[in-house]
């Protein structure tokens, strides 16, 4: 390949890691302060299924698509389907630990459940299909070790004017520090690591700080239901760039996501439409 070709494709490269990393920047900040507001005009429920969607994630693996190629997005997605079960060990052990230690002390635990995890499965080598199934057996296993919240009281008190701010700002500083952290680590590791649960981390620490341990153990469990969407999205991914190509592939995954969470979101409501109206004709006889 003549060198004038071999610089261009470099400065393209490098010009589409460049416009992925401010992506990156600004969408994971947006997407916390989004899913905060979610959670306070819809609840716990609507938030952490929003939150739930593969928005750090799903730009890391296509700018791995962009830079390293196809396959290398197809393997990388297949690791970062098992690293969703590291983040749902984060997400339990964090709830199971709320209701008897601060939000920093389950902040702590549940990152070490996430490292320990992610030490396992950096030695397992899968197929896409195998880390579905893994993925799966995690969310369901997860589902069932949360605790069950008492029901939620509705608390009037206002959030901090310094609130959203603070948690955008929470969640560019852990963009930033697993970027850093994913270049010395190699293609492995660094697709385990995509799900290091930014958003979890600072939806949950937040919402336990302010509104107590009920509120965070329904978040997160709303939030872990969330994840069947996330696991789509990667297995799509895996099985679709090596035939697809990269933009056909990302946008099936993407439809796949958004439609698998719009149907539960249109399940629940329909669900909350047969309690009110239930509730309605008890009241009337």
């Amino acid at each position: 390949m003549p060198t004038h070709r071999r610089h261009r494709g470099r400065r393209v490269r490098n010009h589409a890691c460049v416009g992925l990393l401010a992506v990156k920047l600004l969408l994971a900040p947006s997407f916390v302060v989004g899913a905060s507001l979610t959670a306070r005009r819809y609840g716990p429920r609507v938030g952490g299924l929003i939150a739930g969607l593969p928005v750090v994630a799903g730009p890391i693996l296509l700018a791995y698509a962009l830079t390293d190629g196809r396959s290398f997005a197809a393997g990388a997605a297949v690791g970062t389907l098992l690293g969703l079960v590291s983040l749902i060990a984060f997400v339990v052990v964090y709830a199971r630990l709320s209701g008897r230690a601060f939000w920093g002390a389950s902040m702590l635990a549940g990152w070490l459940a996430f490292g320990l995890a992610t030490a396992v499965f950096s030695a397992l080598s899968v197929t896409a299909g195998v880390a579905l199934a893994i993925a799966f057996a995690g969310l369901a296993i997860g589902l069932v070790s949360l605790p069950k919240p008492r029901p939620r009281a509705r608390s009037a008190a206002q959030a901090p004017s310094w609130d959203l701010p603070m948690r955008a700002v929470c969640a560019l500083a852990l963009v930033v520090c697993l970027t850093a952290a994913a270049g010395w680590l190699g293609p492995q590791l660094s697709g385990l690591l995509a799900p290091f649960p930014i958003i979890a981390t600072v939806l949950a620490t937040f919402t336990h700080a302010q509104r107590g341990s009920h509120e965070v153990q329904h978040l997160l469990r709303w939030l872990l239901g969330g994840y069947g969407a996330f696991a789509l999205f990667c297995f799509a991914l895996a099985v679709g760039l090596p035939a697809l190509g990269v933009a056909a592939a990302f946008a099936l995954a993407s439809a796949v996501a958004l439609l698998t969470q719009g149907a539960i979101l249109a399940y629940m409501a329909r669900g909350g439409r047969r309690v009110a109206q239930s509730g309605a004709l008890s009241r009337a006889s």
